[in-house]
């Protein structure tokens, strides 16, 4: 019976390893197509002025609201041929705020309109599927809450549409509290990974991308023919993302084009924000990938491309089992000695660790320093990062694990902050979560259960793992500290 146990722990070990190389490797692939492949050229005709719709989506939005609005009036485009849409789901004291602020900015010429919902049916996506209605644009231009797109944003994009083919252009998101604390640095650096590598490599090879949900554009013809926005996924943009490109349209990402927007400095909101994504994530797989594959005119790199990038955030399942199983693995293979050499194995595979930190740090040089004096800080940031994306892997799991359940949640939309500089004062924003859930006490509970494989490691002499133990159990508790004291 034991010997039953231990071959079952270490297939299952094993299993887990050839899943995350095999996302692995599709990441390199990116990496490589990113660094050597050369980048599509499309059309671009600045004399091409359409009408535009801008979409600003917002929800009890108190302490940015104002920002916003005051920047989208002042983008430079032709009046004539520009709408703003403030497409308001508030509850709460900022849709008096909101409306005072569009009669006021009314009252000056400027077209704006305050569409308020007293029902928040499908959240964000019902939201622009309502003002897509009565839009008046061709082109529809969407910004969440914290992003201030430059004056000349609009002029730097339409000009893509000149090509019938096209059907979004999407750009990079900025960060404008990268340096805030070291939480905001290691989401940025997370972030560049995904606005470089992943994006610009997918475009360039011609596969999938996707709209990320704000600091995009989209030609309306495009949402219509792709079936519009649903609000059945928690992440509705990349849902409409996929739709439309099985449809055939192209996207454009423009890496050069960056979007100014506020990283989430709270615990909560990052965790907030993380199961939105990682469910969205998952229940796009489980309603995209059978279109993927059914697909005729699509080809087989393009498809393999697809589903690695459709089961991004199961890889968090998958890492969450990884680290579950390491423990018992200790044990298992002194039971099974023929069985140790996946010890090896194991460890040669965390050699992938080299080679995340080797993508990560040309990322870092090309968005923060490319000065050798720096290698310190980005050495301290991964090692930071590391841990702490390993740590989330069990609340990032539960979320995909929803999705797989077909578990339907509320749209729980990150809280912003409207920080003007590293010292200011967030804590006593209404719009925070300070529950303690019942997520944080199992993550204490997994920090002791990985503190018990560092003495296991140690009892049973393989060595290879105590390293990998040690950092579960600080990013375990780092998380659960930075959760108690947000």
């Amino acid at each position: 019976m034991v010997g039953v146990f231990a071959k079952i722990i270490i297939s299952l070990y094993f299993i887990t390893v050839i899943l995350i190389l095999g996302y692995t490797v599709s990441q390199f692939l990116l990496f490589l197509s990113y660094y050597f492949k050369k980048r599509k050229t499309f059309t671009f005709d600045a004399q091409y002025l359409p009408f535009v719709t801008i979409q600003l989506p917002i929800y009890n939005e108190k302490y940015v609201v104002e920002d916003l609005l005051r920047n989208i009036v002042e983008i430079d485009y032709p009046s004539e041929k520009l709408e703003i849409q403030v497409l308001d789901d508030s509850t709460d004291d900022s849709l008096a705020l909101t409306e005072k602020l569009i009669m006021e900015l009314r009252a000056t010429g400027i077209d704006i309109k305050h569409i308020h919902r007293s029902k928040r049916v499908h959240f964000k996506a019902g939201a622009l599927r309502e003002g897509l209605n009565t839009a008046k644009g061709e082109f529809i231009a969407i910004f969440d809450a914290d992003f201030l797109p430059q004056k000349d944003w609009l002029l730097k994009t339409v000009g893509y549409f000149i090509n019938p083919k096209i059907g979004v252009v999407q750009a990079r998101w900025q960060h404008t509290n990268r340096y805030f604390s070291i939480l905001t640095r290691v989401q940025a650096m997370a972030l560049d990974h995904h606005f470089s590598i992943e994006q610009q490599g997918r475009n360039t090879q011609n596969d999938f991308i996707n709209f990320n949900g704000t600091a995009g554009i989209w030609r309306k013809e495009c949402i219509l023919d792709a079936g519009n926005w649903e609000g059945d996924t928690l992440t509705e943009d990349l849902d409409l993302s996929y739709r439309a490109q099985i449809k055939k349209w192209q996207f454009v990402y423009l890496e050069d084009l960056e979007t100014p927007s506020e990283l989430p400095v709270a615990m909560s909101a990052i965790r907030s924000q993380q199961f939105r994504w990682n469910k969205g994530g998952a229940e796009n797989l489980v309603k995209n990938l059978p279109k993927v594959l059914k697909a005729k005119d699509l080809n087989l790199k393009t498809k393999v491309q697809a589903v690695a990038h459709l089961l991004n955030s199961s890889v968090f399942l998958w890492v969450f089992l990884l680290t579950l199983l390491s423990v018992p693995l200790s044990y298992a293979a002194q039971l099974e000695p023929k069985f140790s050499q996946i010890l090896v194995v194991g460890t040669l595979l965390k050699l992938n660790i080299v080679l995340l930190g080797l993508v990560f740090y040309l990322t870092y040089r090309k968005f923060q320093s490319n000065k050798w004096r720096h290698i310190p800080n980005f050495i301290g940031q991964f090692l930071v990062f590391f841990p702490v994306i390993l740590s989330l892997s069990f609340h990032n799991s539960m979320a995909v694990l929803e999705a797989y359940f077909g578990i339907k949640s509320d749209f729980v939309r990150t809280p912003k902050f409207n920080l003007k500089s590293n010292q200011s004062q967030w804590k006593s924003n209404q719009y925070l979560n300070k529950k303690i859930g019942l997520n944080v006490l199992i993550e204490l509970f997994l920090a002791i259960f990985f503190a018990f494989g560092v003495f296991l490691d140690f009892k049973m002499e393989n060595y290879m793992l105590m390293p990998f133990h040690g950092i579960l159990v600080v990013g375990y508790l780092y998380i659960v500290i930075k959760s108690i004291n947000d």
